[in-house]
C-alpha cells in the first residue's frame, strides 16, 4: 500500500462512473485513481482524459495485473460482476462493487464463499446507505420518532420511456430482468438497512404491457424478523399520469414518507408535521466510496457486506417469480 493510500482501478468507465462514482475516488481522502479500463479503447482513453487519469487498459486482466493497484471499483453489467470480482480477489484486490451485485443467489454464495476464503476486503455499492436523506429516516427510526414501525409501504410507478435506447437493463440475460432488477437493489437494501434481517419474502413479476422482453410489473411482501411487515409494488410501463415515487414507513405514533429521486422527508405525527430537505453529493457515491477506503484501511468495519448483497438478491429472486 503506498503511503496509507488506496490505489484504484475501475474495470467499466461507462455512464455510472462519469459523475456518480468516478470522481469521487480523486476526490476521497486517502484515495487514488490510476487506471480505468474500457473493452472500447477509444472509449476508455477518452475516459482517463478528461478525468485526469493516468493510466487506461481495453483488457481487464492487464489493469489487475498492475502492482500499483490494490482495489477494483467494477462498474460493468452484472453478468460479468461475479467473473471480475474473482479475478480481482485473486489478484489480490480489494473489491467495491455496483450493484445488483450478482445476478442471482448461487452466485452470490459462489461470491460470499471467494470472499470469506481470501484475505481481500469486498463492499457492495449500495451507497444510498449514506446520503443525507436515508441517515435521517434511519436516525428518526433509531430514536422512535413514529413510535413503534408496524408495516412500509413502497410504491413505484413509472412509465416506458420510448425515447430510451433498450439497452443492457432490458437484456435479462445482462442485467438479471430489467429494470426492477437495476433499480429496486437499493430500495430492498434499504428495508434491509433500516429493519433488519426477514423471515420471508414472497413475490410474483409479469411482463404486463409487452412493449419488451422483460417483466415490467413486480410485487412483493416481506415478514422482517422483528414482525415489521413491507409491500412493495413496482410498474415500469404505467401511464404517465399514474407516476409515482413513494415510501410511507408507519408507526403506532406516525409516519415517516420520502421518494427515492426527490430529496424531501416527511414527518407526520400527532404533535407535529415536519418536513426535512436535502442535498445529495455531486458525486452520490462519494460519502460510502469514503466508508469503503476507511474499511479498506482498516479505520472501520464494512459499510456494506457481501452477506447484504446475498440478502438483497434473494428478495429480489423471490420477487421476480412467475
Amino acid at each position: 500500500m503506498i503511503d496509507n493510500t488506496i490505489v484504484w482501478g475501475i474495470i467499466g468507465c461507462g455512464d455510472v462512473a462519469e459523475v456518480k462514482s468516478g470522481p469521487a475516488f480523486q476526490k476521497c481522502d486517502n484515495s487514488k485513481l490510476l487506471a480505468v479500463m474500457r473493452r472500447d479503447a477509444a472509449l476508455a482513453k477518452d475516459f482517463a482524459k478528461r478525468h485526469n487519469v493516468p493510466l487506461w487498459y481495453n483488457d481487464a486482466d492487464n489493469l489487475l495485473a498492475n502492482p500499483e493497484i490494490n482495489a477494483v471499483y467494477i462498474a460493468t453489467p452484472p453478468s460479468t460482476h461475479l467473473e471480475y470480482s474473482l479475478k480481482a480477489i485473486k489478484a489480490g484486490k480489494n473489491v467495491y462493487l455496483e450493484k445488483p451485485m450478482v445476478l442471482s443467489k448461487e452466485e452470490g454464495q459462489q461470491l460470499s464463499k471467494a470472499t470469506a476464503n481470501s484475505s481481500q476486503k469486498l463492499v457492495v455499492a449500495h451507497y444510498r446507505r449514506f446520503l443525507p436523506m436515508y441517515l435521517k429516516v434511519k436516525a428518526l427510526i433509531e430514536t422512535n420518532a413514529i413510535g413503534t414501525v408496524s408495516f412500509v409501504d413502497l410504491r413505484f410507478l413509472q412509465p416506458f420511456d420510448f425515447n430510451s435506447k433498450p439497452g443492457w437493463r432490458l437484456n435479462a440475460s445482462v442485467s438479471g430482468g430489467g429494470y426492477f432488477h437495476d433499480l429496486a437493489p437499493h430500495q430492498l437494501d434499504l428495508m434491509y438497512h433500516f429493519f433488519g434481517e426477514y423471515k420471508f419474502a414472497k413475490g410474483l413479476s409479469v411482463n404486463q404491457s409487452k412493449i419488451n422482453n422483460v417483466d415490467d410489473m413486480v410485487n412483493g411482501i416481506i415478514s422482517f424478523k422483528n414482525n415489521i411487515q413491507f409491500r412493495g409494488i413496482w410498474s415500469f410501463s404505467i401511464p404517465k399520469y399514474l407516476q409515482e415515487d413513494k415510501c410511507t414507513i408507519y408507526g403506532e405514533e406516525g409516519t415517516i414518507a420520502f421518494s427515492f429521486y426527490e430529496d424531501e422527508l416527511k414527518l407526520n405525527t400527532k404533535t407535529e408535521n415536519k418536513i426535512f430537505n436535502y442535498k445529495n453529493p455531486e458525486n452520490i457515491q462519494q460519502p460510502l466510496i469514503q466508508q469503503t477506503v476507511n474499511y479498506f484501511l482498516g479505520k472501520r468495519d464494512n459499510p456494506c457486506p457481501v452477506e447484504d448483497g446475498e440478502l438483497v438478491i434473494s428478495v429480489i429472486e423471490e420477487f421476480s417469480k412467475d
